[in-house]
């Protein structure tokens, strides 16, 4: 066994089937994560550990980058379905953060019709089978 790889009992954050080890080691990189170390080695995670996981993956399932969820997991408690900010001063930053994902909705969104015009429009009527050849030579 790796002496990187965390090890995965019951209760483990790492057996859970969603979360591997090399997401235990990402969200440890983050500093998201901190495990102590046996002396093998070895990270030893603490109970505290598995519910650390499940609220990363309800905030990185919600469009939040690593760098935000380290600033926001700190005030965040799990209410049983979700998470619930519990520090008042994370609420404009919560905000910022859905305006940005609408952003990113529209752009995509935007896009899509792009697509989806070029998708439906017809070859020109009057296009010479050379012409075609040549453009799909290309």
């Amino acid at each position: 066994m790796d002496a990187a790889r965390p090890r995965a009992g019951a209760g483990h954050p790492a057996a859970d089937p969603v979360s591997s080890e090399r997401s235990l080691r990402y969200y440890e990189q983050q500093g998201l994560l901190t495990p102590k170390r046996r002396p093998s080695g070895y990270r030893d995670y603490d109970d505290d550990a598995v519910d650390t996981v499940r609220r990363i993956r309800i905030l990185l399932a919600a469009g939040l980058g690593t760098a935000t969820i380290a600033e926001l997991l700190p005030c965040m408690v799990d209410n049983g379905d979700t998470l619930a900010p519990v520090c008042a001063d994370l609420l404009p930053e919560l905000r910022r953060e859905r305006e940005r994902l609408s952003r990113v909705i529209d752009e995509l969104s935007a896009a899509r019709a792009g697509l989806d015009r070029i998708l439906a429009a017809p070859p020109p009527a009057k296009l010479s089978p050379q012409l075609a050849e040549q453009a799909c030579a290309a």
